[in-house]
């Protein structure tokens, strides 16, 4: 092949001077570790990274322009062609693995997505994750978060277990897009970066947006140079978009920044809450480092469920202000009818509010008298804000911690009021409470001074990245404490409350009572309505899918499938303020989701019946399963065949369902029972005290399901939370110092690093091989060592030699029992059988060991 330009933003071009083509045209870039294929709508390949040779034998000549089905096996075809039909929206991505392409020819990894009118197929060599069991390590990973300890914390440490990156970070975002490191895991001998502060800059707003669409990115090593891709001339036009790219190669300006950073390879996980960027997991490694596909897979699994306890315990901080926000609530109320006059009411309780919204003085702004409390601008300076929040503060909370950057006046008065929270409780840009807060000096430690410079290079001048990450302080003046979402949920409740209030004192008509009630009310009631303990059924879904699941794609798609069922139940009765659901809703909305334009063939008919949130949840799951069976082996497997479900409310008021399946093929009963199954029923026997039967009959499957009529009452019973006992309290600790621990498998290893730290070490090195161990030796001295002796592939025999030599104390682990064979010089260690327990380790301790 002849030489490629290196020019990266503009195409590269190659002079094919040996065939017959028009010059192939270069457009687009991706990393080495694999290659790419792009797939016109009729199956001809129109994209191809340069590299295929590499990968396939065959050159970009051979492939550009010529059927897909030309090259590969027609078992690879069909595996692409089901993982192209479950693509769900544009930022879906589906994953395949172990596949092979080409008779007698390597393993692949497949990445699969849609980008336009093209089909993109991602391949990387295949690399067996080893012992790894994705089920198992999810479930055991979010088991552990359930612990008493910082929750990012704890995440930061599973990760860097699971991958071996030499640090793991966690970021979170504040409002104004700066980064902060809230929690870390290095190496011991890199310099720390926790509490360090990075510009919004160094993340750019079209980055920021990449993340939330595609929230695994890798790069396996800093310094390789990227694989351009070739298309087609008649294509040349046509861009590629890669947003969804596993592959997609770095920019320039990310590249250099990792450079000035000293890293050789990183991988990055956002988190999301309510569709945002919250923050991301950060990794780096100082040398190359790749992760195997289902190790990323994995990771981006648990990604998600942290987001989700993240938004969990947020929400927590908001429902402690349930109870306190109530009873002022009420308290207002009863000095109103007490007094008469809502204006005097709100004066008199306004410092009552700062229980709810702590401040430093309250400004309360009602028929044009201005009352001042505690530290805030004057009444005549009062007086002129009342402009700026008559535009900005019309309808709706306002906030601001920079006060002087908004409204230019205040820059006067920053000492005493540097933020405002803003309260408007009359309909008329007039009336309102504001608090504000003082001017809060503070340093903020960054990672480097936070400036891009711009310099010159061979297009140009352009940013270029900064080149210090030493921690630079600055002081920022002219800022307050920050106004948090539970303050403000407080503070939304109140106003409405105070509004009205206000509304019923001005004479307002029946009907507008009314409807600012209802308004109240909906409020109050998302105030009040506690988050429910999703996390305790997402695991017990991880753990059943994972028991029937073929390989890791079908346990994630399975596991994907039930959990959006679940959430198209919630989105409906959370719809309802947490109420009642609608069972037809339900159905017909299942049958959407999951047949799409077939629903049709879903005939459903009933007296208008609601379910309680409960009962609603567990019905949808029954629902979901039913249909999902039904599409893949019953009456809507087919063309011809139809679900017909009918339910009426018998003289007892219980709710029965019959699920009636029809022209499909003969149907017999299962030979096994599947998870799927057990949710059928079982679900609403077990969870509702209600009943479940099934009919195998050669016709078509037949359900009858029975919900007693106690759903429909109002209660709840939730999950008692989860406590887990101190190791420490059991044994008083014998370790100090560093300890070393070689152990190859992850979640053994995550248990007995907690056993060696609860008996007093400060410092536990954890290595999965003979090689990391003694690389540890050769700079570290630790007090003990626990070996592990099967080490997979190898025996841990040569770090007891270095060990041994060393005079380092240290005993072996295993879980082979007692027919090892040890080497003589060993011979006389004592060894611990596997599981690990504080007991077990203490014994051993009191034995020779060296």
């Amino acid at each position: 092949m002849a030489d490629i330009e290196t020019r990266r933003d503009e195409p590269y071009t190659v002079d094919l001077t040996s065939c017959d083509r028009e010059p192939i045209q270069y457009i687009g870039a991706i990393q080495p570790i694999g290659f790419l294929l792009a797939l016109d709508g009729d199956w001809q390949i129109s994209q191809v990274s340069a590299n295929v040779a590499d990968h396939l034998g065959l050159s970009v000549e051979d492939l550009l322009g010529d059927p897909f089905r030309s090259a590969f096996r027609d078992e690879a075809i069909h595996e692409v062609r089901n993982r192209l039909s479950v693509l769900n929206g544009p930022n879906a991505v589906e994953r395949t693995f172990a596949v092979q392409l080409q008779n007698n020819g390597a393993l692949y990894d497949l990445a699969i997505h849609r980008s336009g009118e093209f089909s993109v197929i991602e391949g990387e060599p295949h690399i067996g994750a080893g012992t790894l069991n994705a089920g198992a390590m999810v479930r055991s990973m979010l088991e552990r978060m359930q612990g008493p300890s910082s929750l990012v914390t704890e995440a930061v440490r599973l990760v860097h277990a699971l991958t071996g990156f030499d640090r793991v970070m966690i970021y979170r975002f504040a409002a104004d897009g700066s980064g902060e490191v809230i929690a870390e895991r290095v190496r011991p001998d890199l310099e720390p970066y926790l509490g360090l502060h990075y510009p919004a800059a160094d993340i750019p707003q079209q980055a920021r947006a990449l993340l939330v669409r595609n929230p695994v990115r890798l790069l396996v090593d800093v310094e390789g140079e990227p694989i351009p891709l070739a298309t087609l001339p008649a294509r040349a036009n046509t861009p590629l978009d890669l947003s969804m790219s596993t592959l997609r190669a770095h920019s320039v300006m990310h590249i250099e920044y990792l450079r000035n950073m000293g890293v050789g390879a990183t991988m990055t996980v956002s988190l999301l809450r309510d569709g945002q960027l919250w923050g991301m997991i950060s990794c780096h490694h100082m040398t190359p480092r790749h992760v195997c596909f289902e190790q990323r897979t994995t990771v981006e699994l648990f990604g998600q469920m942290l987001s989700l306890l993240i938004e969990k315990r947020e929400r927590a901080e908001i429902e402690a202000y349930k109870a306190h926000t109530h009873r002022l609530r009420q308290d207002l109320v009863a000095a109103v009818i007490e007094r008469g006059s809502a204006a005097e009411s709100i004066a008199v309780l306004a410092n009552r509010m700062s229980e709810l919204v702590p401040c430093d003085g309250i400004a309360v702004c009602i028929d044009g008298v201005v009352k001042l409390d505690g530290d805030t601008p004057t009444a005549a300076e009062c007086d002129a804000l009342q402009g700026f929040l008559a535009i900005n503060a019309a309808g709706q909370i306002y906030t601001t911690a920079q006060l002087g950057q908004v409204y230019e006046p205040g820059r006067s008065f920053v000492d005493r009021a540097a933020g405002m929270l803003v309260l408007p409780i009359s309909r008329a840009p007039r009336d309102y409470i504001v608090f504000f807060r003082r001017e809060l000096p503070h340093f903020v430690s960054w990672a480097g001074k936070p400036d891009k410079l711009v310099v010159n290079g061979p297009e140009g001048p352009r940013l270029s990245p900064r080149r210090s990450f030493e921690a630079w302080r600055e002081i920022v003046r002219g800022q307050s404490a920050a106004w948090t979402p539970a303050e403000l949920a407080a503070a939304e409740v109140m106003r409405v409350t105070l509004l009205e209030m206000v509304l019923q004192q001005a004479g307002m008509t029946e009907v507008e009572n009314w409807a600012a009630s209802q308004k109240q009310e909906l409020l109050i009631a998302e105030l009040n309505h506690r988050v429910r303990n999703i996390l305790t059924l997402i695991r017990g879904l991880v753990t059943q899918s994972r028991i029937n699941a073929r390989d890791l794609d079908t346990f994630a798609t399975v596991l994907g499938d039930r959990v959006h069922a679940l959430a198209r139940a919630h989105d409906q009765i959370t719809a309802k303020n947490w109420g009642p659901g609608s069972l037809a809703t339900l159905i017909s909305t299942e049958a959407a989701a999951f047949l799409g334009a077939g629903a049709a063939r879903v005939v459903f008919d009933g007296p208008p019946v609601m379910l309680q949130p409960q009962a609603f949840s567990t019905v949808a799951l029954v629902i979901h399963e039913l249909m999902t069976n039904a599409a893949k082996h019953g009456a809507l497997a087919g063309q011809t065949g139809e679900v017909i479900v009918r339910w009426q409310v018998d003289d007892s008021a219980r709710l029965v369902i019959d699920w009636q399946e029809s022209g499909g093929q003969p149907v017999a009963a299962p030979t096994r029972r599947g998870f799927g199954s057990v949710i059928i029923q079982r679900s609403i026997p077990h969870e509702l005290g209600g009943e479940a039967t099934l009919d195998y009959a050669a016709s078509g499957l037949h359900g009858r399901f029975v919900v007693p009529a106690a759903q429909v009452v109002q209660g709840d019973n939730p999950t008692a939370p989860l406590t887990i006992s101190d190791p420490a309290s059991k044994l008083a600790a014998r370790l100090s110092g560093t300890v070393l621990l070689v152990e190859d498998n992850v979640i053994i290893a995550l248990d007995a690093e907690e056993l060696l730290i609860a008996m007093g070490a400060s410092t536990v090195l954890v290595s999965s091989n003979v090689t990391e161990a003694l690389d540890f030796l050769r700079t570290e001295s630790p007090s003990f060592a626990l070996l592990d002796i099967n080490l997979g592939a190898e025996m841990s025999w040569p770090v007891a030699d270095r060990l041994r030599q060393l005079g380092i104390p240290y005993v072996f682990a295993t879980g082979y029992g007692t027919s090892i064979d040890y080497p003589l010089q060993h011979s006389s260690i004592p060894a611990i059988t596997k599981p690990y327990t504080l007991d077990s380790i203490a014994r051993v301790l009191t034995k020779p060991r060296v």
